[in-house]
């Protein structure tokens, strides 16, 4: 960590590490008298945390310690101009960021606000709706959900010269003036020499894509939410932001157009204003919480519609029947679809062959069938789910291994227990052991002949029914380490997700960890309710979770989320959690 002097402005200068090893800079506002939260400020495109430092003053949050990053390849910060390798990374260092001040600076996530302006307005959504941090409430300045791009046809365009050329950068054509009304702001943004024109065509597109599924899925956001737009804006759009605003669960949410201001609001002639309102809802916000709501259930509606046959004459009845047509026909030549008939599509036996992710088949046709189906988005996403998965289970182990020495493993759910073995597998230097119970004698056999194969002799293998609690908190020994993957996304009822959290809590060692996955949407649900079947032979109908739904049910068994990894589409999600002592 680098501390430079305090400025006369009373902000400190420093650099932290994120998860990759990459270095970012940013500034602290140090509060005057400590104890009353923090802000978190991310720039616009092509901006820094140094234009912040104006409106950081005139906020005149005394009791507030507020920081602002240069997110990579920013302002002081390393790495090409414009560039990171997707949305997704830079909503990992939101996380990560965040997970630092809490470190660093003990400000627990529920004492914080964050605020996001233009492009970084979409990242902070995003990171709220993905990694669900408990924050007081987050702030969106001209959100670019839409960015005016004026050229018919753009986004198609630029898909294809991101194909054709890999890497590829465009330069911005918003000029000072079109940013603000004030002359003296738009002369300091034009000699800004921490300011670039670069973006990169993947983060343009990635915004776009990260835009289209938070407009769909804004209602499972509950965060206290302000919107401030400008009527004038000739940057973004302000219809979607609307579109967004409607949508949010938020039990606390104002949204206001300041009419003829330009896109930079903070820097606009009159931008007293907008920053009166930011004053005042953190102000508003960071005060002692009401009692907490009871727990909502979002996307239970999409669910029950899913259950339900389509319309006899609709179109996409009759394209889905086709689509079942051809994967019960035509499709029997890939060997993954083939076994999805037969086993289920959510078996534990398509998983572990979507892991193997080898593609196979009768013929070039039904290999060339497998490969697009392995490619899909949803096991894309399965895959680096298993990663994420064997990350935080190998810190799970070191840790509980430091605490406990020798380290229990439980997986109530295990299927052939592919990741679990070959983490077990891969860590000698630890004495571990594990016990595998999933009610699928199919995968408990598999289990065991991976087990043998893998040459692990630590390994309990056995048939139970992850919703037992009593037979769950009955389990000898009490392991130190608990996983339940890919199971409670599986079934719609909270209450059988409650009973097996409460049969975890009362079996898992005190200050022992719980990992456990989720699924906050999925962009095929329609497809695979209406083709697909499950492990019963039936139509196999998904019930997303909001992470914030599926984090309330962990707490309420008695344990606290310390991290989370998704994907690059945020389909799934795996996350760690300690159990806190009575």
């Amino acid at each position: 960590m680098v501390v430079a002097t305090a400025k006369p402005d009373r902000v400190i200068e420093r650099t932290m590490r994120l998860w990759d090893g990459s270095e970012i800079f940013y500034r602290h506002w140090p509060a005057r008298t400590p104890g009353g939260g923090a802000l978190l400020l991310l720039h616009r495109g092509h901006e820094h945390s140094g234009r912040f430092a104006d409106a950081v003053e005139a906020l005149e949050l005394t009791d507030v310690d507020v920081f602002a990053w240069d997110q990579r390849g920013h302002g002081r910060s390393p790495g090409e101009r414009g560039y990171a390798e997707s949305v997704g990374v830079l909503v990992k260092d939101l996380e990560c960021f965040a997970r630092h001040i809490v470190s660093e600076y003990s400000i627990p996530l529920d004492c914080m606000v964050v605020l996001g302006y233009s492009v970084a307005a979409v990242l902070v959504s995003a990171w709220v709706h993905d990694y669900a941090p408990p924050v007081r409430g987050m702030v969106l300045i001209a959100p670019a959900f839409r960015v005016k791009l004026y050229v018919p046809l753009a986004i198609p365009a630029l898909r294809l010269w991101r194909r054709l050329k890999g890497k590829a950068f465009i330069k911005s054509y918003v000029k000072p003036r079109m940013l603000t009304h004030d002359p003296e702001m738009a002369a300091a943004y034009a000699r800004d020499e921490l300011i670039s024109r670069n973006i990169a065509v993947n983060i343009l597109l990635d915004l776009y894509d990260t835009s289209t599924r938070l407009l769909a899925d804004a209602g499972a956001i509950r965060v206290p939410t302000l919107v401030l737009r400008a009527g004038s804006d000739y940057v973004v759009k302000l219809g979607p932001q609307k579109r967004f605003f409607d949508a949010l669960s938020s039990p606390v949410k104002d949204m206001e157009t300041y009419q003829g201001f330009y896109h930079a609001l903070l820097h606009e002639r009159e931008r007293h204003r907008p920053i009166a309102r930011i004053r005042d809802f953190v102000e508003r916000a960071l005060r002692p919480p009401p009692p907490a709501a009871e727990l909502e259930c979002h996307g239970r509606d999409a669910y029950e519609r899913r259950r339900r046959p389509p319309a006899p004459l609709s179109t996409s009845r009759l394209g889905h029947s086709l689509s079942r047509v051809f994967l019960k026909t035509v499709g029997r030549l890939s060997t993954g679809i083939r076994l999805g008939w037969r086993t289920g599509f959510d078996s534990g036996e398509m998983l572990d062959y979507v892991y193997r992710n080898s593609a196979g088949g009768s013929a070039v046709l039904g290999r060339l069938i497998d490969r697009s189906f392995l490619d899909s988005p949803g096991w894309t996403g399965i895959r680096r789910r298993r990663e994420n998965l064997q990350a935080l289970l190998t810190r799970a182990l070191g840790e509980a291994s430091g605490r406990f020495g020798p380290v229990r493993v439980l997986d109530i759910a295990s299927g052939p227990g592919r990741y679990l073995l070959e983490t077990l597998k891969r860590r000698p230097d630890l004495e571990l052991s594990a016990h595998l119970r999933d009610r699928d004698p199919g995968s408990l056999e598999a289990a065991r002949k991976l087990a043998a194969e893998l040459d692990l002799a630590n390994v309990t293998i056995e048939e139970g029914d992850a919703f037992d609690a009593e037979a769950l908190a009955a389990i000898r020994p009490r392991p130190h380490v608990a996983v339940v993957s890919g199971l409670y996304e599986l079934f719609e009822d909270n209450d059988c997700v409650r009973r097996s959290l409460e049969g975890l809590a009362r079996v898992v060692e005190e200050e022992g960890f719980l990992i456990y996955t989720n699924q906050p949407w999925h962009p095929q649900l329609e497809f695979i309710a209406r083709v697909l079947v499950n492990r019963e032979g039936r139509p196999w109908v998904m019930r997303c979770r909001a992470q914030t739904e599926m984090d309330d049910l962990v707490r309420a068994a008695g344990f606290a989320k310390v991290a989370m990894e998704t994907d690059e589409n945020a389909i799934f999600t795996v996350s760690l959690a300690r159990k806190l002592a009575p």
